[in-house]
């Protein structure tokens, strides 16, 4: 009972290296889940990609990273030091640190004098950082390795980044998130004494959908008459087939992180989709014989009873079903890179 990302590795490697192509200088981001693949695997790929250093998001990934990944580290997470003083790895020559603030680059620095540091700017985004007003003497006094911007999804960053390295000339390197290659080359011809490294983690391994797939197992098939009711909370299903599949909640299967609805159209869905789950007929993120079926009752942990149309034809168990899933918020139980390395 498995559900198992495959992966072509061949095409999967050809989008990487067109995404290297179209942002020179990236920063392979490796943090979370791995994008579903996995951390260990990411930092396998950066490696064969030439990274000299990754990101990770938190501490927590830190020793991780550091024993599978030979280069420099990033950390993401801003050094706190109420949160971060006593770690283990804050002396690995290996680690650059981000800080927002003299009292943290303070503290860390009492830890490890020669700790390698960037300096966070506060951005649009208004996560972490340094206000614009107070960043040029930061960045003198910290003495690091850069800045480093954390912008909104989307483009249109030119203006506000540029307002940053204006704001501060004596910083030769910018490490950037989420900037378009329109926007990288125009930073590039407008300031070109400088070094702009994008941090770059879902198009990088997520960028070639159909490089990749999510397969799970039928474990059961068993004819439904009317009204028969099964699973857990014993509700009353329609005639046709219930089909149990691996996948459910510890894989994410249904787990999806909340989407924006911007559009009329989207607040529209996703008013349709509410009246679908009141009334108990959620459409499952599985594809067996080409429908969709429903599920018959909330997934379980490891995985998901669906029924199916009488009108279709019920697979045999052993046989696949594609899963349409998030690849940031799915856990796999293993993952298979064809062909086999």
């Amino acid at each position: 009972m498995a559900l198992i990302l495959h992966v072509q590795g061949d095409r999967w490697r050809t989008a990487q290296q067109a995404t290297l192509r179209r942002l020179p200088g990236l920063v392979p981001v490796v943090k979370g889940n791995g994008y579903g693949f996995g951390r260990q695997l990411l930092c396998g790929e950066a490696h064969r990609l030439g990274a000299a250093t990754i990101a990770v998001g938190t501490y927590l990934e830190l020793p991780e990273a550091l024993a599978c990944f030979g280069g420099a580290v990033l950390v993401l997470e801003p050094y706190r030091a109420v949160i971060h003083h006593d770690l283990p790895d804050l002396r690995n020559t290996r680690v650059v640190h981000t800080v927002t603030s003299p009292d943290d680059l303070a503290d860390l620095r009492s830890v490890h004098g020669g700790a390698r540091v960037v300096v966070e700017g506060l951005t649009s985004m208004g996560r972490f950082g340094m206000p614009l007003g107070s960043l040029p003497g930061f960045v003198t006094s910290a003495g690091g390795e850069g800045v480093t911007l954390h912008l909104p999804l989307g483009s249109g960053h030119v203006a506000e980044i540029a307002r940053f390295v204006e704001a501060v000339p004596d910083n030769r390197r910018w490490f950037l998130s989420h900037v378009t290659p329109p926007e990288l080359a125009e930073l590039a011809a407008r300031f070109p004494d400088r070094e702009f490294r994008p941090r770059v983690g879902t198009d990088l391994w997520l960028g070639d959908k159909g490089a990749y797939e999510v397969r799970a197992d039928i474990l059961e098939v068993r004819a439904l008459s009317r009204a028969e009711r099964v699973g857990y909370r014993q509700r009353p299903q329609p005639a046709g087939h219930l089909v149990v599949v691996s996948g459910g909640t510890s894989h994410g299967v249904a787990m999806e992180s909340p989407a924006a609805a911007a559009t009329a159209r989207q607040r529209a869905i996703a008013v349709a989709e509410g009246v679908l789950e009141a009334a108990h007929r959620v459409r499952s993120p599985f594809e067996i014989a080409g429908v969709t079926p429903r599920f018959a009752e909330p997934p379980h942990m490891q995985c998901s009873l669906l029924t199916l149309p009488e009108r279709v034809v019920p697979p045999e168990v052993g046989d696949v079903a594609t899963v349409r899933m998030r690849l940031t918020t799915a856990y796999p139980d293993a993952v298979v890179v064809h062909p086999a390395r």
